[in-house]
């Protein structure tokens, strides 16, 4: 069950007092991997703050070192004419490296060069993960130092050794500046590895500095809550992993709606989730509850709408804002008027219900609807229940046993407009099909769920889902212990959802069982759908 205790360190990610980190450094004889080499290799392996070890080599590159890089370096030819090829380093050079996460100035450049060396040796490119030195820079010290180069940096931290393009005295100066770096991310909140890497990304957003909003979040599902001066909710999402998410919003997100949001945003609260399943059935709950004025496109309506089949003797289609208990068959929730308007018009476009609204016998002459002969209606007083009955029936087996029965009468249609040429009116049929179509299968997923009852059903990976009556009840992962679980209350039973919010729940549970192998641990009823399927419109 959601819970608001954060769980375990673990958590949090890969603390980086735990990560071993291989600062490296190579010179080269230029600036491009496809037609340059390697003269010189140096790295520091550095874990805690403590000193693991140093690898150094001069490399024979099987050419002549240009004279600009010999008076950068200092690197002569007469220097690696001895030293070993790359091939004989490569392979002490990776078990030197190891899984360990290389650290680098500019670690693109270098990273360039071993992979191209790793490739043609054989041994493919480097899987390790990088942290550039020079992106850290630029995110937290741009505005105390002069520069970004190795030499200003390494001065600003006060660096023991000082760069001089050769590169295991640069490794070690880079080292320094590391730990300087890391220091000043950490007073940022950045204290796991993820962080770190993500952490230069951030393109200067104006609102950088909320990032320690992100700071106690646990690596869990859960939904998270950005919140105004005021402690108004203005904002609710999910996410797989809470951390990781929230602290994205801080990296460089340019849209106006994301700066919008982050300059309201004064505070922040969270709910750990068991599952993902958990954490979205909470989003929407929170979302209906709160109403938050940045959740735009989630944003609930203010009435949900049905599409209902009075209990009349001659029964019509209505639009209601609120079930009808009487009605002889409905489908929805719709978010809004125009959405249902649809799918009426296409139950419309297939049979000829009854349309006028007056009292059967009232009127002297046929309305215009059975004037066109595109609705049988009780009107003038000619129309028997004999005659209408068998309409009702095909509106009633349309929705709940035989969608062919509605969907057809409209693919037909919509085919015969295609071939007369009049495109457009067809695709306004293909839309109400299509319309008609979803809500359909909508309701037989609702009944399907609620006339099972109570249902657990469990993931391959040990994802336990418990439901009742078609809402959410609780969910475990593999790592916890079932929640216990009241007895269950016999939920009200409805033909359809009973508003927007349950409905956008009831196809949250019906994509999360259809997007997984499933093993049904137990069910109060028979649970499954009606043997003939909601049809599909074909191409041509």
């Amino acid at each position: 069950m959601a819970s608001l205790i954060q769980r375990t360190f673990d958590d949090m990610g890969t603390s980086l007092f735990d990560v071993t980190f291989c600062v490296l450094d190579l010179e080269t004889t230029g600036g491009s991997p496809a037609d340059c080499e390697i003269t010189e290799i140096g790295a520091v392996k550095v874990r805690g703050g403590e000193f693991l070890g140093e690898f150094q080599t001069l490399i024979n590159p099987g050419g002549v070192i240009p004279p600009f890089i010999t008076i950068l370096t200092g690197i002569t030819h007469a220097m690696v004419v001895e030293a070993p090829k790359i091939g004989t380093v490569f392979p002490s050079l990776l078990e030197f490296i190891g899984d360990s996460v290389v650290v680098g100035h500019n670690v693109r450049f270098d990273r360039s060069f071993l992979d191209a060396a790793g490739v043609r040796l054989g041994y493919g490119k480097l899987p390790n993960r990088f942290v550039d030195t020079a992106g850290l820079a630029r995110r937290l010290v741009r505005n105390e130092v002069r520069n970004l180069k190795l030499q200003s940096l390494a001065a600003h931290f006060r660096s023991p050794t000082t760069p001089n393009h050769r590169a295991l005295e640069d490794a070690r100066a880079t080292t320094f500046v590391f730990w300087g770096l890391l220091e000043r991310a950490g007073s940022l909140g950045v204290t796991a590895l993820e962080d770190l890497i993500q952490l230069p990304t951030a393109r200067g957003s104006a609102h950088y500095h909320k990032i320690s909003m992100a700071k106690e979040l646990p690596r869990s599902p859960g939904v998270y809550m950005f919140k105004d001066r005021h402690g108004e909710v203005i904002y609710v999402g999910k996410a797989k992993n809470l951390r990781t998410r929230v602290a994205a919003y801080f990296y460089g997100d340019e849209r106006k709606s994301i700066t919008n949001l982050l300059r309201e945003a004064q505070g922040l609260d969270h709910i750990v989730c068991d599952t993902e399943l958990e954490a979205a059935i909470t989003e929407v709950r929170l979302i209906h509850a709160h109403r938050p004025r940045h959740n735009r496109r989630s944003k609930p309506p203010k009435s949900s709408h049905f599409v209902t089949l009075t209990n009349e003797p001659f029964p019509r289609l209505s639009l209601t804002r609120t079930l009808r208990p009487d009605a002889r068959a409905v489908l929805g929730p719709f978010r809004s008027r125009r959405s249902a308007e649809l799918v009426l018009t296409a139950i419309w476009d297939a049979v000829p219900v009854r349309r006028c609204t007056g009292r059967p016998g009232s009127r002297n002459g046929r309305c215009a609807p059975a004037q066109m002969g595109v609705a049988m209606c009780p009107c003038d007083g000619t129309l028997t229940r004999h005659a209408y009955d068998p309409v009702v029936e095909q509106i009633i087996a349309g929705i709940e046993s035989d969608p062919a029965l509605l969907l057809t009468p409209l693919a037909d249609k919509m085919y015969s407009l295609a071939a007369e040429q009049r495109f457009e009116e067809a695709a306004w049929v293909r839309d109400r099909h299509l319309a008609l179509g979803r809500a359909i299968e909508k309701e037989r997923r609702w009944r399907a769920l609620t006339g099972a009852g109570r249902i657990e059903l469990e993931s391959l990976d040990g994802e336990h889902v418990v439901m009742d009556g078609g809402r959410f009840t609780a969910s475990w992962g593999s790592d916890g212990q079932a929640p216990l679980i009241p007895p269950p209350i016999a939920p009200v039973q409805t033909a359809v959802p009973p508003d927007v919010q349950v409905a956008e729940e009831a196809d949250l549970i019906w994509r999360w069982m259809n997007e997984r192998p499933l093993l049904l641990v137990d069910s109060q009823h028979g649970f499954g759908l009606p043997s003939r399927p909601v049809p599909e419109l074909k191409a041509g």
